[in-house]
């Protein structure tokens, strides 16, 4: 099943999420080569694709998981987690209409 991760930035986190934006790649990308990521990618902080220094309020995910539990480990683990760029992170089933 699909599921969303949605996640929220601390503030003033834009070094640790650079630093840490190579492992988080990493991740997504293995979840690509499996054919399990429908989507993924952050919200700048303000309204423009480059936000400069103003960096990004958080993230979406949409990948594909056994479980809601093996979702939220999944989550949990994702290196900018471990940087302390998140400050929450919210894991729900998501069910996919369009594209189809």
């Amino acid at each position: 099943m699909w599921y969303a991760i949605m996640s929220e930035d601390n503030n003033d986190s834009l070094a640790q999420r650079m630093a840490a934006r190579p492992a988080h790649l990493e991740r997504l990308k293995a979840l690509q080569n499996e054919g399990r990521l429908l989507l993924a990618g952050p919200f700048p902080a303000i309204d423009n694709i480059d936000p400069g220094s103003a960096g990004f309020s958080g993230s979406l995910i949409v990948a594909e998981f056994d479980s809601l539990e093996a979702a939220n480990i999944w989550a949990d683990d994702d290196p900018y987690v471990i940087a302390g760029v998140y400050a929450r992170i919210m894991v729900k089933p998501f069910k996919k209409v369009l594209p189809s």
